[in-house]
């Protein structure tokens, strides 16, 4: 809650004129039975009419300053909410940024998308009722309970005795239904993964005619749902007639009691209605509390799901005395690594290289071999559990890794390009990128001739992950992208899959024209066949390190690799080149 209460700070000045509001409405609320009371004794028993428009036009004043009031802690209190749930939505936005992969997996993405949707809604509407009457309702038990006391004890004590009892049961139902909301959106979430999977996958789907399996495996994830949620609400409402019953039966009591002191002349008339009054008032307080209590119970579960996004600490990115990135000679010193989910089996063990500054470095191997884990530890996505990785001689541990990132263009093995147009997605390469540099970047991509003949060129507007592009035209794209950068290191992450032979030669052979450092991940050996020095990996370890000449003389890893895809016809036209 401190982190709330943090958030809550930034609007204090509005929050304290809502709760100030909120307070004068319960003034008036309690002193309202008290004045009906005087009314009553004072006035219509003593046919005083004087009396009953004096006090009656008090009642009318102090009704239509309530009125003001809670129109007015309306607005305040919209400010708070909607400005606390802004706040909270690009918080954990920002620090979802700063997530490492690692951390990421610790979140799947339809909990994150809930959290920062119906999680934060939720806490929305908490901070509004909060202000606008949830303090009011207990509040007014409380004071309406000592007010009735302070008018006629006697008859005060039949509240006094039924109230604690009911608050102690709605105490009681409050503490389980926060559980059972947890559960309501921990369900939730699960919905939100098999529709997001569902829907980005549809194609897929409609392929292989697997629409009954995916109704089936929605309807295994939204039974669950309905199920909390038919639990929470049961909870809920059960508890709101048996609090109106011993509410009633409260009343029943007060008129009973009321009757006798009547007769023996122990009460006055108005003083038996004032009770009453605080009776039926807290009755009502009693039934919008039950109502506060699921909208709490809803929103305790939900700040909880938010604070654990808040609370994770992004990954340190440096010493305090950071050194600056030198050049793009990287070096790999005995790396090993492992994904926390699987730390038991080393994706990467015990791999040194050296490639130069603006050589090309093929990295190649079969999948699973750990050329992508190779590939993600270059950028410092993922940090090595031993060994090191330097830049030029310093160590990407003391590298601010802004610094370092801002040197490093990353093609990876999905092309993903996102909403807007093609000179969009290429400036995420370059902010500043001139249209002199566009058109290069997008020549040296292969691109260039595809875009110029579109309608709108480089204004062509991309749908959602680039569904109107094909998967080699989508590749293109994202190299150029990346070359818009022109960055020291280019890591392609076998970006080149959906690319025909000749296209993939083209453009291999322009990246050994430029200045960079590039690493071209790959399973094909065409891919890498040019590079100055190859990296086999096999299962996490390295196999053997040379050229293409060198490895297929000397290395049987290689050449059981070359034969196997040269069968294929894979490696062919690479020779005939």
């Amino acid at each position: 809650m401190r982190i709330i209460y943090s958030y809550i700070k930034i609007y204090k000045g509005s929050a304290v004129i809502a709760l100030l509001l909120m307070l004068l409405e319960l003034v008036v609320e309690l002193l309202q039975p008290l004045i009906m009371g005087i009314i009553i004794d004072r006035g219509v028993l003593k046919q005083d009419l004087s009396a009953v428009a004096g006090w009656g036009g008090l009642l009318l004043g102090l009704s239509l300053l309530a009125f003001t009031a809670g129109i007015t802690n309306s607005f305040f209190a919209a400010n708070v909410s909607q400005g606390v749930a802004r706040d909270m939505r690009e918080a954990m936005f920002k620090r979802i940024q700063y997530f490492t992969p690692a951390q990421l997996q610790k979140f799947s993405l339809s909990t994150l998308l809930t959290r920062m949707t119906s999680d934060v809604t939720q806490l929305q509407s908490l901070l509004f009722m909060a202000m606008r009457i949830m303090l009011r309702a207990p509040l007014f038990i409380l004071f309406g309970l000592v007010m009735a006391i302070l008018v006629e004890p006697s008859l005060a004590t039949v509240l006094l005795l039924a109230v604690p009892l009911l608050l102690g049961c709605m105490v009681l139902v409050m503490v389980k239904g926060v559980k059972r909301f947890r559960s309501v959106q921990t369900n939730l979430d699960q919905v939100n993964h098999r529709l997001r999977e569902n829907l980005f996958n549809m194609r897929l789907v409609k392929a292989y005619d697997r629409g009954d399996f995916e109704q089936k495996q929605f309807e295994e994830a939204n039974g669950p749902l309905q199920e909390a949620n038919t639990k929470a609400l049961r909870l809920m409402e059960v508890t709101m007639p048996m609090i109106m019953f011993g509410m009633n039966m409260s009343l029943i009591a007060i008129l009973w009691l009321g009757s006798y002191q009547l007769n023996g002349g122990e009460a006055q008339p108005g003083e038996v209605v004032s009770v009453l009054n605080y009776g039926m008032r807290i009755m009502f307080s009693f039934g919008v509390f039950s109502f506060l209590i699921m909208l709490f119970s809803r929103g305790r579960a939900s700040i909880s799901r938010i604070v654990s996004i808040l609370e994770e600490k992004p990954r340190n990115d440096g010493h305090p005395n950071s050194s600056t990135y030198q050049s793009g000679a990287v070096t790999f010193d005995h790396v090993s690594f492992s994904y926390p989910t699987r730390s038991e089996y080393p994706a990467l063990e015990d791999v040194s290289f050296t490639v130069p500054q603006g050589k090309m470095f093929g990295i190649l191997g079969e999948t699973g071999s750990g050329k992508t884990t190779l590939a993600q530890l270059i950028p410092r996505l993922y940090q090595p559990q031993k060994g090191t990785i330097s830049f030029g001689g310093v160590d990407s541990q003391d590298i601010r890794v802004e610094d370092l990132r801002d040197k490093i263009g990353v093609v990876p093995q999905e092309a993903h390009l996102f909403s807007g147009t093609i000179r969009e997605n290429l400036l995420w390469g370059n902010k500043e990128g001139t249209e002199e540099e566009l058109i290069h970047s997008t020549k040296d991509a292969g691109i260039y001739e595809f875009i110029k003949e579109l309608p709108h060129g480089f204004e062509t507007k991309i749908g959602q992950k680039g569904v109107n592009f094909s998967g080699g035209q989508k590749q293109r794209i994202c190299i150029a992208r990346a070359l818009m950068k022109q960055p020291d290191i280019l890591v392609l992450d076998d970006s080149t899959s959906a690319l025909d032979a000749k296209t993939e030669s083209d453009i291999l052979n322009k990246l050994t024209d430029l200045p960079y450092t590039v690493f071209i991940i790959a399973q094909k050996i065409s891919s890498v066949k040019e590079a100055d020095q190859l990296l086999l990996l096999h299962e996490g370890k390295i196999e053997g390190v040379g050229n293409h000449k060198e490895l297929l003389a000397n290395n049987e890893f290689y050449q059981t690799l070359y034969q196997s895809q040269q069968k294929k016809g894979e490696v062919h036209y690479v020779e005939n080149s």
